[in-house]
């Protein structure tokens, strides 16, 4: 089915966000005074999958290699542009600040990056009269976009993700982040000062620039539910339950109700 969209510049898009963003765009994004998260989930990885399992190497080219205890996983961090209202580039017009050179992610909306994962218009911010059948074509019925451009930017974004893995696992090493949330059921959200961040980030892009053996770093897997847990136990894996205290700079975002 063919997708009709237009934007209506409710600015909807612009506020309360976790913003995905490259490693440059969050160097950039730093620069600008703004804040960063570090988000880190991690699914066990004992052996790569078949070639043929798409799904699998798009999530595997986008990850680092580490170990929890006995477990093999590869660690997945997502550098994220956190504000809560207004996005701090949003001018009192709803027009961006920085648009010519606004993250990606920004250009892209409302489209989807992965691939595996469909538009729907139901699930973004845009109110209703943005998906009309009287606005241009969005998305062809095939699944490809009308706009070349877009392509193209979809693509750069691809590109960065995979680009950016080893300087991820870099980054964290620097920072000392070694706890993630089991991928699919939450997240592990890491705010590190504004200072360190970059200061690392930059040193993580030196380091992988050099060619090397990547050293697999010790994980921890966190979660809130007993029953992972065990399951996680039984094959070796080093974890911890998630308690009710948090500290300022790590908050562990569950997707589902705690157990016990």
């Amino acid at each position: 089915m063919t997708i009709h969209f237009s934007c209506t510049m409710c600015g909807r898009c612009c506020h309360d966000l976790r913003l995905p963003l490259s490693v440059d765009e969050a160097i950039d994004w730093l620069g600008r005074n703004g804040r960063i998260q570090v988000f880190c989930d991690a699914i066990p990885w004992p052996e790569d999958p078949p070639a043929s399992n798409l799904q699998a190497a798009y999530k595997r080219d986008r990850s680092f290699p580490a170990i929890s205890g006995a477990l093999p996983v590869r660690v997945t961090v997502t550098l994220v542009a956190a504000f809560q209202g207004a996005c701090p580039n949003l001018q009192p017009d709803l027009r961006c600040g920085i648009y010519e050179s606004r993250p990606r992610t920004c250009r892209i909306y409302p489209a989807e990056m992965n691939p595996f994962v469909a538009l729907s218009p139901e699930a973004k911010l845009c109110p209703p009269e943005a998906w009309e059948a009287r606005w241009p074509a969005f998305q062809n019925g095939d699944g490809s976009w009308t706009d070349p451009s877009l392509t193209a930017t979809i693509d750069q974004a691809r590109d960065a993700a995979v680009h950016d893995a080893r300087m991820k696992g870099a980054l964290c090493r620097l920072l000392g982040l070694d706890t993630a949330a089991l991928a699919n059921e939450g997240l592990m959200v890491h705010t590190p000062s504004r200072e360190v961040t970059r200061d690392a980030l930059l040193e993580a892009k030196a380091l992988a620039s050099h060619d090397g053996d990547h050293v697999l770093a010790e994980w921890t897997l966190v979660s809130n539910r007993k029953a992972t847990g065990d399951a996680l136990a039984s094959i070796g894996a080093r974890w911890e339950r998630h308690g009710a205290e948090e500290c300022a700079s790590e908050e562990y975002v569950g997707f589902f109700p705690a157990d016990q």
